[in-house]
């Protein structure tokens, strides 16, 4: 007979679907650079050589399946930084980052992800996308749970983090965490390590963001996994492959092969299955 975990805490459940960026979101920052358009339904972040500019949702969320469509900065994007992440505060923070890298024009975005669990991330892993990112809007989608953290682009999983706390290892469990977006100038370091500059004559910046939608918990929640399917998703078989067919192809860094970071051996997650 097939047991179930059935999770009990005391809180709400949050679903959000095609949320309304008015409702689920504050402009944080930008001296008016970013805009709430299209009636609620998109927001768009502009960067100027003064500022950039960022949101942050309204609720915290304790594990969820988080989507949100982008479309980038178009044209000659070196030195800006487009951020999608979730992340709680302070010193022991944790946090789950979507950044992307702006290039030369004709060359491609950098896909950065990264992972912090209280307080300590460089758990880094970057991804060239197998279409320009500048053209459409493409779905970028957390879904974090308790078994493990999922990174999928237009539902193909580029990147999977597993709970493996029964090893030593920390997890994100028990913060909840902000939705938060950005667009930012990082010319000393985004693209080629700040060897190409951000070119002023191509600005004002703009990305944009639409279609958020939220499965998720706004700090605790009282859930049963067999009727929130992404409260216990994991990849099966099919995801797998593609998560494989991913790495093999658009994985252009990860941290758990970089021996001259890591020269007295990998972080334990790394030879973990």
């Amino acid at each position: 007979m097939k047991k179930f975990l059935v999770f009990f805490l005391l809180g709400l459940v949050v679903a959000v679907s095609g949320g309304d960026f008015n409702q689920q979101f504050d402009i944080t920052w930008g001296g008016g650079r970013g805009k709430i358009v299209g009636n609620g339904q998109a927001m768009a972040l502009t960067l100027d050589r003064t500022s950039g500019s960022g949101f942050r949702s309204k609720n915290q969320y304790l594990y969820g399946k988080i989507d949100m469509q982008l479309k980038l900065v178009p044209g000659n994007s070196a030195g800006t930084v487009t951020t999608y992440y979730l992340s709680s505060l302070g010193a022991t923070h944790d946090e789950i980052d979507y950044e992307f890298l702006g290039n030369i024009s004709g060359q491609p975005y950098t896909l950065h992800t990264n992972i912090y669990a209280q307080g300590k991330g460089n758990r880094e892993q970057q991804f060239h996308l197998w279409f320009d990112p500048t053209k459409d809007y493409h779905t970028y989608s957390i879904l974090w749970n308790p078994l493990s953290i999922i990174f999928s682009v237009d539902g193909i999983p580029i990147r999977q983090y597993k709970n493996l706390e029964s090893k030593g290892i920390p997890y994100p469990k028990n913060q909840p965490m902000w939705i938060y977006g950005s667009l930012w100038d990082a010319e000393d370091w985004a693209t080629r390590g700040g060897l190409v500059k951000t070119d002023w004559s191509q600005a004002p910046f703009t990305a944009s963001f639409a279609n958020f939608n939220a499965q998720a918990c706004s700090g605790s929640c009282a859930i049963n996994p067999s009727a929130n399917s992404w409260f216990s998703q994991s990849l099966g078989t099919a995801g797998l492959a593609k998560l494989k067919w991913v790495q093999s192809n658009y994985m252009i860094y990860n941290y758990c092969t970089d021996y001259k970071r890591f020269p007295q051996g990998f972080p334990p997650e790394c030879s973990i299955a």
